[in-house]
């Protein structure tokens, strides 16, 4: 290692702290950095990283935890049942520290955590005393989900990452990672087991790297050609395979962000397509199957490859997952077949909506999953630039110009927002982030070209401010609780600046969020917390209806008595 690779990092994590780490501290910021080196290729916005982060103490070794399905990061309303076989569980957990190297204890104590949480014979209620809530809801997630899908053999991953500024791995604390793979192997079969150890080398080669955003294609002929503009090319399953997935044998989730569905396992149409992958025939696949749409910023085409900037499959998810599953990990020496491709490189944002729309309307597509295309996102992305603030329309595209972390919205968080402070609905907001713009219904409730476009800034900005207030209030009750919290204190402080019982969209747009203070918002939290845990104090009760239900009723039974007093 270099002797200026620890100068070079620190003034990199300084610089980075400044320009887009504003609000957070220096140990904040570099677990945000440390997760976003380790899951570089899955190209995770900055919500999403921060929502896998353990904040606290009794972490088991464990300050960040990450769970993907079949490649995808998980959501918590993650629809299980329509999940088939073939299905991969990746869970990665990651700690990170600025000591200047790699101990003993980190290892120990992950190896311990490793012992309680992954042995489903441990009821997880009966380590609350040892563990922080927020590491075990999460390997709760992952237990559920794993549970769930054990009729149809999941594959399953453990990755550990250990990031630190330290210069180099001592041989007694990388002695320690084999215990570690022997537990967890103890505890599944078959498992993969990887261990990374990050020292400040590895962070400083890592964010010199950015997620590959050029990629090439080799072609089986030359292909059909309109100019610059488009290529239609036939691909061999071998290349198109080595296409989509990277180094270490995973999907380029990043490649699937404009396609409007999600894989839809074992459907009639897939069930087809994997027949024609599994049966040698005499017609070459791309005879039987439609192909896949990409388009792109640019494309070059060199001999018999193509290189392709910002790539994105907009239309052959389907196809891809197929292919992918039917012939990851196999000899591919004598495979020939070829797969039909069009790229495509729109020269408008307009018509690169056009163009996903046109591409995905062989079956029926409800309208709401085009939804960043529609004009209302557009506005609202416009009127949050103009106050400072970035709205993550198209996923990662603020983050990767630089933007601060603090002042990017992205779509799932705004309308979790909305749906708590404008639609005064924190139950929802909680119990459903991603469903909350899948169902048609929700969707147009909460975007709504009739609402004033303040909302879609002073909803999420209070939001925020209430999570920063919970987390740094000195309660560790509040910071335990924080998710289950969050939307009613905001829904609630929302509520009271109104002052009425049961204010409008308008009135939530006109509260003034400059009043937005730990004096005002912490005894709201009061009132929710005491609320909360009378009822229980669980998930369970943050995502019912009946926390909801007592707080409302007695907020606007006060505001109907400080109406009528003189």
């Amino acid at each position: 290692m270099s002797t200026n690779d620890l100068v070079l990092l620190n003034q990199l994590l300084d610089q980075r702290l400044s320009e887009i780490g504003q609000g957070l501290t220096e140990d904040e910021y570099f677990e945000i950095f440390s997760a976003e080196q380790v899951l570089k290729d899955d190209d995770l916005s900055y919500e999403e990283l921060a929502a896998g982060i353990i904040d606290g103490g009794g972490d088991g070794g464990i300050d960040s935890v990450y769970l993907f399905v079949n490649d995808m990061a998980f959501d918590e309303d993650t629809d299980i049942a329509s999940l088939k076989r073939n299905v991969s569980l990746r869970l990665v957990m990651i700690q990170s520290k600025t000591s200047a190297g790699f101990s003993e204890t980190a290892i120990e104590k992950m190896i311990s955590s490793g012992r309680d949480l992954f042995d489903l014979n441990k009821d997880l209620k009966d380590l609350s005393k040892v563990y922080k809530q927020d590491l075990l809801d999460r390997i709760s997630r992952f237990r559920n989900t794993f549970l769930s899908l054990a009729s149809k053999f999941p594959s399953v991953s453990f990755e550990y990452a250990y990031a630190t500024k330290g210069t180099e791995v001592h041989p007694n604390v990388g002695r320690k990672v084999p215990e570690l793979e022997q537990v967890i192997k103890g505890f599944f079969n078959p498992v993969s087991f990887s261990f990374r150890f990050l020292t400040a080398a590895d962070l400083l080669a890592s964010a010199r790297r950015s997620p590959s955003s050029t990629t090439s294609l080799r072609l089986t002929e030359n292909p059909i050609s309109t100019g610059q503009e488009g290529f239609v090319c036939l691909v061999t399953l071998r290349d198109y395979l080595a296409f989509v997935t990277d180094e270490d044998g995973h999907l380029r989730s990043h490649l699937f962000e404009g396609n409007v569905r999600d894989y839809q396992g074992k459907t009639e149409v897939n069930v087809e397509i994997r027949k024609t992958l599994e049966t040698v025939a005499s017609e070459d696949f791309w005879w039987l199957n439609n192909g896949v749409s990409i388009i792109c910023s640019n494309a070059s085409l060199s001999g018999k490859t193509l290189t392709i900037e910002d790539a994105e499959i907009v239309n052959g998810l389907q196809s891809s997952r197929e292919i992918y599953n039917a012939l990851h990990g196999k000899d591919l020496a004598k495979e020939t077949r070829n797969l039909l491709v069009r790229l495509l490189k729109p020269q408008t944002q307009e018509s690169r909506d056009r163009i996903i729309k046109a591409t995905n309307s062989q079956t029926p597509i409800p309208a709401a999953s085009l939804r960043a295309t529609d004009k209302i996102h557009r506005d609202i992305e416009e009127y949050l630039y103009s106050k400072g603030y970035f709205y993550d329309r198209r996923k990662n595209y603020y983050k990767n110009v630089g933007k601060p972390v603090k002042k990017i919205f992205g779509i799932p968080f705004v309308a979790q927002s909305v749906m708590a402070c404008a639609l005064t609905e924190p139950a929802n907001a909680r119990a459903r982030p991603s469903s909350l713009i899948k169902s048609e219904d929700a969707y147009k409730r909460i975007f709504n070209a009739d609402y004033p476009l303040d909302i879609y800034l002073k909803c999420p900005i209070t939001v925020q401010t209430v999570q920063d207030t919970l987390k740094n209030s000195g309660k560790d009750d509040y910071r335990k609780h924080v998710n289950n919290m969050l939307f009613y204190v905001a829904a609630l402080w929302a509520l009271r600046q109104t002052g009425v019982p049961r204010p409008s969209v308008l009135q939530i747009a006109g509260i003034d969020t400059s009043q937005l203070t730990p004096d005002s918002i912490l005894p709201v939290a009061s009132d929710v917390w005491d609320d909360y845990l009378r009822l229980g104090g669980t998930d369970q009760v943050a995502k019912g209806t009946e926390l909801s239900k007592a707080l409302l009723d007695k907020y606007r039974q006060r505001a109907i008595e400080e109406i009528k007093s003189p």
